[in-house]
């Protein structure tokens, strides 16, 4: 077991809009009895690494929801075009040094998950950027984001394509990036300045945009997924 020896001051955050085109409010749903937004707070408090975990939204409704079960909030911009820039808003004045990017609309993320992807951090000082990635068997779900990496665990590509192509049909590996994000906070405020790259927007994956700025990102693989939740009918899969 890893513990933060030099003990980095850790900050979870959880980017929680009120737009959404497929489920707006959907931080509010009802998960068992629950709203989502609890739920993965919750979770979140569960990690052995995080100091501290804030909600990050646009929308006093969440705000005050936050609030009432005793959450920690902070009220965004309405005018992020993306969770980076509304995590960028919440960390650049926080006393931090390692910032995670927790998605909102995963209400039961496993605690044990967040831990793995801030430990290569906490091993490497060099190092800046972390994420998940779990074996799965739906490489042409354009929804579902896959990632090859080297021999280190460091990423290659993502894509929304099937990535490797498997040219002679033989039995072999796909990982789907799960996307929680460990940034160290110095990194994390120059990437949230960067111009958006050519393939960032080509596929619509901001992490694209770190690796083709030069930077590298550590990819460790997990056997727990993390399911989210996009549509009403995810909701009912629960």
């Amino acid at each position: 077991m890893l513990v933060n020896k030099g003990k980095n001051i850790i900050v979870g955050i959880i980017p929680a809009r009120w737009e959404s085109t497929r489920l707006p409010g959907k931080p509010l749903l009802d998960i068992k009895g629950k709203p989502m937004i609890q739920r993965v707070y919750e979770q979140s408090k569960k990690s052995r690494l995080l100091d501290k975990v804030i909600v990050a939204t646009d929308d006093k409704r969440i705000f005050d929801c936050v609030i009432n079960f005793s959450g920690e909030a902070v009220i965004t911009s309405k005018k992020h075009k993306s969770g980076t820039d509304r995590i960028y808003e919440a960390a650049k004045n926080l006393k931090a040094d390692i910032i995670v990017n927790i998605q909102g609309d995963e209400p039961f993320i496993p605690p044990g998950n967040i831990d793995l992807a801030i430990e290569p951090l906490l091993k490497d000082k060099d190092l800046n950027v972390a994420t998940l990635a779990v074996e799965f068997n739906e490489p042409d779900d354009p929804n579902k984001v896959k990632v090859i990496f080297d021999k280190n665990n460091f990423a290659i590509y993502f894509s929304r394509s099937a990535i490797p192509f498997n040219r002679d049909g033989k039995k072999i590996k796909y990982y789907k990036h799960i996307g929680l994000y460990v940034f160290r906070k110095k990194f994390l405020l120059r990437f949230a300045k960067m111009r958006q790259s050519k393939l960032e927007i080509a596929e619509k994956l901001e992490q694209l945009r770190i690796l083709e700025n030069g930077e590298k990102i550590k990819v460790v693989v997990t056997k727990k997924d993390s399911i989210g939740i996009d549509t009403l009918e995810d909701v009912f899969k629960l």
